[in-house]
């Protein structure tokens, strides 16, 4: 199994997934155009795409849905709630495109195992995904405001993680953004800080080293090195070395990052 973010951030979300058979899309968060300029940069045809996942209904998340499910005549796995609340600017897609995935269910599309993750964000009916091609597993969690046990448990024994690492607290209540705003984004529905994030990963890796992806990282109220940073402190005074034990990656909101493989390691690291 291979993937790459194609975008994440505020501006725009995509995922791209693949095996030998299966070539996905997790949300289609930016323009036709970018998506498929996305695509070429990591060698990839926008019209080899197999479907589309959705994992709510914001703009970030589905403003090229329409477009691409209709040019490409791609169909979409989204909830009902999510498929309701489609922004109007998405249009329509035919119905025979459209196919419905209960939160916490599983399904298979050709040699993906696909299981849904209910989060907690301020849309519809939010979801994760998790991956399976033979022993291997990825999965994508972000726009969630807590972690509790079932999303640990659901992601036990992951190889590849697109996790969020949304805002610096002190950042976020300094910033500039108006009380309301910043009230959500802190809250239950809301978004994790680099704090709340690291934390959470000490319960979900085994340090066995996992490949975790900082995603959705706010362009005002965060930095690339201070997210990396605190990551990295947490875990290393949980006993873990990041570059051994775990491999800390970035995201980008303007370029997609490389092809990467998901990789097994079979034996745990020392620490």
């Amino acid at each position: 199994m291979k993937f790459s973010v194609l975008a994440s951030g505020s501006s725009g979300n995509s995922l791209y997934v693949e095996t030998e058979n299966t070539r996905l899309l997790v949300d289609a968060g930016l323009s036709g155009k970018q998506l498929g300029q996305r695509l070429a940069q990591i060698g990839v045809k926008a019209e080899s795409l197999t479907a589309i996942l959705v994992s709510h209904e914001h703009i970030d998340h589905v403003k090229g849905l329409g477009v691409m499910a209709r040019r490409y005549q791609l169909p979409i796995y989204l909830n009902e709630a999510t498929h309701q609340h489609l922004p109007s600017s998405v249009g329509d897609i035919p119905s025979s495109l459209v196919h419905f995935m209960e939160t916490g269910a599983s399904l298979s599309i050709a040699d993906i195992g696909i299981e849904s993750i209910a989060i907690s964000h301020d849309a519809a009916e939010p979801m994760g995904f998790r991956f399976f091609e033979k022993e291997e597993s990825l999965a994508i969690v972000t726009d969630l405001g807590y972690v509790n046990e079932k999303i640990i448990r659901a992601l036990e024994g992951v190889h590849s993680l697109i996790w969020e690492s949304n805002h610096d607290v002190n950042m976020l209540r300094m910033g500039s953004y108006p009380w309301n705003v910043k009230r959500r984004i802190l809250g239950d529905t809301g978004h994790l800080s680099n704090e709340d994030s690291a934390a959470a990963l000490q319960e979900i890796v085994q340090g066995i080293g996992e490949q975790v992806f900082l995603a959705h990282l706010s362009q005002d109220n965060n930095l690339l090195e201070l997210a990396h940073l605190t990551v990295k402190n947490v875990l290393k005074e949980a006993g873990l070395h990041v570059g051994t034990d775990i491999k800390l990656h970035e995201t980008y909101p303007d370029r997609a990052t490389s092809l990467q493989e998901v990789k097994i390691k079979t034996t745990i690291a020392s620490a």
